[in-house]
C-alpha cells in the first residue's frame, strides 16, 4: 500500500494459477492491463478483493490497483480527480444518486446504454433500479450492489433490561417506546437505547416511505415530524447528541461493536461488517440481530429505503474495453454470488442470493434476522434529478444547522425548501 495525491492506492498483484481468459478472441485478451478502481473504504470492505480475484482468475493478464478515495469525502474527490480530464483512473464506483447525477453533470463517465444493448444485458435483472437511474433516457453507471434499510440490535441489552426483541412488523412509534426502555446508566456505563448516525438519512428517511414526497423538494415541511421527533429523543438522551458525534467524528460502528448500544438503524452493507468484526472479536455485541426497518403508521411493514452503488467508465479512460467486460461480470450473477458470500446484498437479489446470505457463518440464526433479508417495497433515499448533489449540498447544512439547535426547526425547513428552490 502506498499514499497518492489524492487516497491511499493499493496495488494488487493477484498471482497464482489462473484459468484460461473466458473472452478469447478479444484483441485486448491477451495483453497486460492495470486498471485502476476508485473506490472507499478498501480495509473495511469485504467484497472487493473477491471479485477482482475471481476476475484475475478468468482474465490473468489484468492487474488492479484499488485507488482507495476514503468514504467521507469520496463524492469530491473522485469529482476532482476526473474534472480534469484525468485518464489514470479506469473503473468508478458510484456512491450514491448526488453522486452519480454529479458525475454525469460533468461528463466524467461514459453512456452505457448501447453497451448494454450489444451485450444484451437484461434491464429487468436489476429490479426496475437501472430504470430509475436513467437521465434522458440514457445509463451512465450499473447497480452492483442495492442496500436497504433495517435495524441491528443488541440482544444482550433486550434481555438485560427485559425487553421483547423487534418485530418485522414495527412502527417508529414503537420503535421509540423501546429504546427509551433500553435506554440506562451513566458515563461510561451509559447504554443508550438507539443511535442515529450523522448522516440526514437517519432522521429523513421515515418521512418518504408513505411514497408521497421525496427528497428532491421543492417543499420539506413534511419532515417537520421526524425532526421534532429526533430532537425529542437527543434530549431524553435516548439516542447520542449529533453534535458530540459530529464533533468526535464517530462511525456508527464503534458504539454498536462497544456494546452500548441498543437499536441501530442503518443499511444492509454492515451485516458483513459485523459479522467481520465480531469473529475477530472487535465487535462485543456477539449475541445480535436484525429486524426489517420500522415504517409509519398506515406504511405497509417492510417498506424501507434503498441505496445502490454502481460501476461506470471513466469517460476518459484508456482501457474502456477491459472496465465494461469487468463491469458486466461484477453486475451479472457471477459477480452477484461471489458478492452474497461477503454478507452484502447484491443487485442481483434471487432466494438463492438472500439465502446464501443467510446461511453466513456468523449471521444470526433466528428465523426474524433471515425474514428481515426480505424487503418490500424500497424506495431510493434521493430520487434521481441532474440537481441532486447541489439538493445535497442545501439539505446537509440546513440539516447540521436543526440538530445542532443552531436554527430552529421550522426555520431549517425553510432553509431547506428556499434553497432547492433556487437551484437552477
Amino acid at each position: 500500500m502506498y499514499l497518492e495525491k489524492f487516497g491511499r492506492s493499493v496495488k494488487f498483484a493477484l498471482a497464482g494459477m489462473a484459468l484460461a481468459a473466458s473472452t478469447a478472441g478479444a484483441a485486448w485478451a491477451q495483453s497486460p492491463v492495470t486498471l485502476k478502481w476508485a473506490l472507499w473504504d478498501l480495509d473495511k470492505t469485504t467484497y472487493y478483493k473477491p471479485l477482482m480475484d475471481a476476475y484475475q482468475a478468468k482474465h490473468p493478464n489484468v492487474t488492479f490497483e484499488a485507488v482507495d478515495l476514503g468514504s467521507q469525502d469520496y463524492q469530491q474527490m473522485i469529482a476532482t480527480q476526473l474534472a480534469g480530464g484525468a485518464k489514470d483512473l479506469d473503473i468508478v464506483t458510484v456512491k450514491d444518486v448526488p453522486n452519480y447525477a454529479n458525475l454525469v453533470r460533468a461528463g466524467s463517465i461514459s453512456d452505457l446504454s448501447g453497451f448494454m444493448t450489444e451485450q444484451k444485458i437484461d434491464p429487468a435483472s436489476f429490479g426496475g433500479l437501472v430504470d430509475e437511474l436513467k437521465i434522458d433516457g440514457k445509463v451512465y453507471a450499473l447497480p452492483f450492489r442495492s442496500d436497504f434499510w433495517i435495524v441491528y440490535y443488541n440482544k444482550d441489552i433486550f434481555d438485560k433490561a427485559g425487553v421483547a426483541y423487534p418485530t418485522n412488523d414495527m412502527t417508529w412509534a414503537q420503535f421509540d417506546q423501546i429504546a427509551t426502555k433500553l435506554t440506562g446508566g451513566m458515563g461510561a456505563n451509559k447504554t443508550y437505547g438507539a443511535l442515529f448516525h450523522t448522516w440526514r438519512s437517519t432522521v429523513e428517511l421515515p418521512g418518504i416511505l408513505d411514497g408521497k414526497s421525496t427528497l428532491i423538494g421543492p417543499d420539506y415541511a413534511f419532515l417537520k415530524p421526524w425532526y421534532e421527533r429526533a430532537i425529542a429523543l437527543q434530549k431524553a438522551a435516548v439516542v447520542p447528541s449529533y453534535a458530540s458525534l459530529k464533533t468526535s467524528n464517530t462511525h456508527y460502528s464503534g458504539p454498536f461493536f462497544n456494546g452500548t448500544i441498543g437499536m441501530l438503524p442503518m443499511g444492509t452493507w454492515f451485516i458483513g461488517t459485523q459479522i467481520a468484526k465480531v469473529a475477530s472479536g472487535e465487535s462485543k455485541s456477539k449475541n445480535w440481530g436484525i429486524a426489517k426497518y420500522p415504517h409509519p403508521e398506515g406504511v405497509a411493514a417492510g417498506t424501507t429505503a434503498a441505496q445502490v452503488a454502481s460501476l461506470a467508465v471513466n469517460a476518459n479512460s484508456s482501457h474502456k474495453a477491459e472496465v465494461l467486460d469487468f463491469i458486466k461480470f461484477v453486475t451479472g450473477p457471477e459477480g452477484a454470488a461471489i458478492i452474497a458470500a461477503t454478507g452484502t446484498i447484491p443487485t442481483v437479489r434471487t432466494p438463492e442470493v438472500t439465502a446464501k446470505i443467510a446461511s453466513l457463518p456468523g449471521f444470526p440464526q433466528d428465523q426474524n434476522s433471515k425474514d428481515a433479508l426480505q424487503s418490500g417495497k424500497s424506495f431510493l433515499e434521493m430520487a434521481v434529478s441532474p440537481n441532486a448533489a447541489k439538493i445535497e449540498v442545501v439539505l446537509n447544512r440546513a440539516h447540521d444547522s436543526i440538530m445542532t439547535d443552531n436554527i430552529s426547526i421550522e426555520d431549517g425547513l425553510k432553509e431547506m425548501t428556499d434553497g432547492v428552490k433556487a437551484i437552477k
